[in-house]
């Protein structure tokens, strides 16, 4: 069984809780639910609130994408590619020797 519950929230509360359902990939509700229930237990919601930690968690994960920025261009052409390896190869042969 379950009940239907209204909540009146600041606007800044809803803003950061609908952030949050948005990086986790779930509605406002299920977010909220989820959280309740979490703290004051629901058996039955347990394999629903471990899947929704792992979405929100890979979604933490994949922001992370393209963050990293080397200071110049890189391209997957072979040349290129070739290139770095071959300073690669040098400087390590001359370290070796």
């Amino acid at each position: 069984m379950s009940q239907v519950l209204s909540l009146e929230l600041s606007d800044e509360v809803y803003a950061a809780l609908q952030q949050q359902a948005e990086v986790a990939g779930v509605s406002l509700a299920e977010l909220v639910a989820t959280s309740i229930e979490q703290q004051y237990g629901s058996p039955r919601r347990e394999k629903s609130q471990v899947e929704t930690e792992k979405e929100a968690a890979r979604q933490r994960f994949r922001s992370h994408a393209g963050s990293i920025n080397l200071g110049y261009a890189t391209g997957a052409d072979n040349e290129s590619i070739d290139a770095d390896l071959v300073r690669a190869y040098s400087d390590t042969s001359e370290e070796t020797n």
